[in-house]
């Protein structure tokens, strides 16, 4: 009895554990979600205000706008490709990590254009625009590099691909297409052809022994027998000529 209340009270201890367990990875997974949402939504409503702030304002506020709105597109783009594209080809992972190392370049740079977007000394900020536009563009450029250079990774494998599939196919549809291969001189005899019948085409007739005609003889190529005079009397039916299906005479018995 005592044996039995231990295995319950371990059942029921490990059946809490797992609630437990199950219930912090489902916290952990909602929070997860609602965090990237909210990540999702600020990010929205920042290239909102960057793209309105690019065309409806000028000078130094709206030229840092356009820095950082072609900076951030640039490196969310490259960034989704990038991952898109390792989980197909793992020899995209180097590629993650260069682009790794650029993110932290832009990152930087990111938020010092922020910064500047607060900075009261506009002329200060306007000495630095040259400056702050080469970075953007030698940082937009090595994450544009890398995002056609794997797009045009994946595409020549799928070019590869679909040119394997249709060799393949073709080759199918030729073995499918067998009848129309075309027939060799002579491989069918038809009416007329001069081809030989009855023993030739497999079927052969008992002839008598040592008999011979004419027509067989010129159709052999060989000259043609004179025939033997035909006897007046009638052939004795003993010394006839005898087919398999035939039976032998009888002999005569005496009285």
């Amino acid at each position: 009895m005592q044996a039995t209340i231990t295995i319950l009270a371990l059942l029921f201890v490990a059946f809490m554990a797992l609630g437990v367990y199950a219930t912090v990875k489902a916290v952990g997974a909602a929070k997860r979600g609602v965090d990237r949402t909210i990540t999702q939504a600020r990010r929205t409503v920042e290239d909102t205000t960057l793209r309105a702030k690019s065309f409806g304002q000028t000078g130094v506020a709206g030229e840092l706008a356009q820095l950082r709105l072609a900076l951030r597109t640039s490196m969310r783009a490259t960034q989704d490709a990038l991952h898109a594209g390792v989980a197909e080809d793992s020899s995209l992972a180097e590629s993650v990590g260069l682009f790794r190392r650029l993110s932290v370049h832009g990152l930087e740079l990111d938020d010092e254009l922020k910064r500047l977007e607060r900075e009261p000394d506009r002329a200060t900020v306007a000495g630095l625009l040259p400056q702050l536009r080469e970075r953007t563009q030698r940082i937009t450029h090595s994450a544009d590099s890398l995002r056609w250079a794997a797009r045009d990774r994946a595409r020549q494998f799928a070019d590869d691909d679909l040119d394997a599939l249709n060799a393949q196919i073709d080759i199918e549809a030729g073995a499918l297409r067998h009848w129309t291969v075309e027939e060799r001189p002579g491989a069918s005899a038809g009416p007329g052809s001069g081809a030989p019948r009855g023993r030739d085409a497999g079927v052969e007739w008992p002839e008598p022994a040592g008999a011979g005609s004419s027509t067989a003889d010129e159709s052999w190529g060989g000259p043609a027998r004179e025939e033997a005079p035909q006897a007046i009397t009638a052939p004795d039916p003993q010394l006839r000529t005898r087919y398999p299906w035939q039976k032998s005479a009888r002999p005569e018995t005496t009285n």
